[in-house]
């Protein structure tokens, strides 16, 4: 994806004309942050940060904290150190999942055609839906309103003819904003970017432009191709010099479905009591377990992630004699597999547990074990876990916890920065 950096100069009117604008990119602002101001209405206009105190990295952030430098992915320390009056607010990515799958479904009540980037940005075919709902542009209009009116929070939408400025133009949109890109305009708007906008320009390739001085799209477009090519190689130099010129021919492709669930955490210091690292692990066997159920999935490979505190990482797997959504299967197994890892006498940094080989339950060949034939077990656990499930999206994901995990020591709780993957 593009970096997608703002042209302080660019225009934010390049005319009205929607024919061939049917690709919208909508893009939630702050998206994090946004859902903890729904929240916690008190917070609104101070600068907010989420993501683990002690250690880690910015998650997100308020518009409030970014006038000072605050990014997301920079190190807390450091955010800190631009901000120290900023609020800082330990994730919930359950919260941010909920929301998430709430506004994906919004889109797909406008199109099918709907590919999610991220959990807080997708794109939107919406060729089909103008004769039902009007122009891209008011379809844009509607959909903002409505995560507005059903969350509290706001997105930023992009509309134009290609994915790369649809994309560009939500960036140019931010905050709170909409952004047409007539698609005659679009070379002209491609113009006034600075050359890292495009896909394909890291910053290897972005130092590598600038040493040949061409810094903007503009620059990247009036150079030859076969220059390019000669020191990018064919296949990116060719494909950038399409991009400067607007030439993007990806469509918008459904999501595919999902091949792994997984979650994991990072401790706020290195944990050695192999104890604790157990508990934590069937913590995150249970949410792995509940993001199964409410896709209606299972999972046939339990995979297992330690990182030790010389920032060596060791996974290891096992496949299950019948497929389960089952916090409490998924739990014993991945303990086992991390119990009999060999982690050198070192402490524990980071541990993760993960769902593999996916598949619809009401499909799945399930072959019972004895005590399944006889006693009926293992729906006997997935029904109390999934009235957990209900006490929890009633209540909140840490209104129901482990008994063990309440009885352990606050010094060696994660940070509760449970990442999805």
């Amino acid at each position: 994806m593009s970096r997608g950096p703002r042209a302080a100069s660019a225009r934010r009117d390049w005319g009205d004309v929607e024919d061939g604008c049917d690709v919208l990119h909508v893009d939630m602002d702050a998206f994090f942050a946004s859902v903890e101001l729904a929240r916690r209405p008190e917070l609104r206009g101070l600068p907010v940060i989420v993501g683990g105190r002690s250690r880690g990295v910015v998650l997100s952030a308020t518009y409030e904290a970014r006038a000072f430098g605050v990014r997301s992915a920079m190190p807390m320390g450091r955010a800190l150190g631009l901000c120290p009056q900023a609020v800082v607010v330990p994730p919930d990515h359950t919260a941010y999942r909920d929301v998430s799958r709430a506004v994906m479904q919004a889109f797909r009540d406008v199109t099918p055609i709907v590919e999610p980037v991220s959990v807080d940005e997708a794109f939107l075919d919406v060729s089909g839906a103008r004769r039902r709902l009007g122009p891209p542009t008011r379809i844009g209009a509607a959909l903002r309103e409505r995560v507005q009116a059903e969350h509290g929070i706001t997105c930023s939408v992009g509309v134009a003819s290609t994915k790369l400025v649809a994309k560009l133009a939500s960036t140019h949109a931010k905050p709170d904003g909409m952004m047409l890109v007539p698609a005659a305009a679009s070379v002209g708007f491609l113009r006034s970017l600075p050359v890292g906008a495009l896909w394909g320009v890291g910053e290897r390739t972005e130092e590598a432009l600038a040493r040949r001085g061409i810094r903007t799209v503009a620059e990247l477009g009036d150079v030859d191709v076969a220059w390019l090519r000669s020191f990018l190689g064919p296949s990116l130099g060719g494909h950038l010099h399409d991009l400067a010129w607007g030439r993007d021919h990806r469509s918008v492709t459904p999501a595919h479905e999902e091949k792994s669930i997984g979650n994991e955490t990072t401790f706020p210091q290195d944990v050695r009591d192999r104890e604790v690292v157990a508990t934590t692990v069937l913590e995150l066997a249970d949410r792995c377990a509940a993001r199964l159920r409410a896709q209606s999935l299972v999972a046939r490979v339990v995979t297992v992630k330690v990182r030790t505190s010389d920032f060596r990482t060791v996974t290891r797997a096992r496949t299950l004699v019948s497929p389960t959504d089952t916090g409490q299967e998924i739990g014993s197994v991945a303990r086992e597999l991390v119990a009999a890892t060999d982690l050198r006498g070192l402490a524990v940094r980071l541990v993760g547990v993960r769902a593999e080989q996916l598949e619809e339950r009401r499909r799945a060949a399930v072959q019972l074990t004895l005590d399944d034939a006889t006693t009926e077990a293992t729906e006997v656990v997935r029904a109390a876990e999934e009235a957990l499930d209900a006490v929890r999206a009633r209540f909140g994901a840490t209104s129901v916890r482990r008994a063990s995990a309440v009885t352990r020591s606050t010094t060696t709780r994660p940070t509760g920065e449970l990442s999805s993957e």
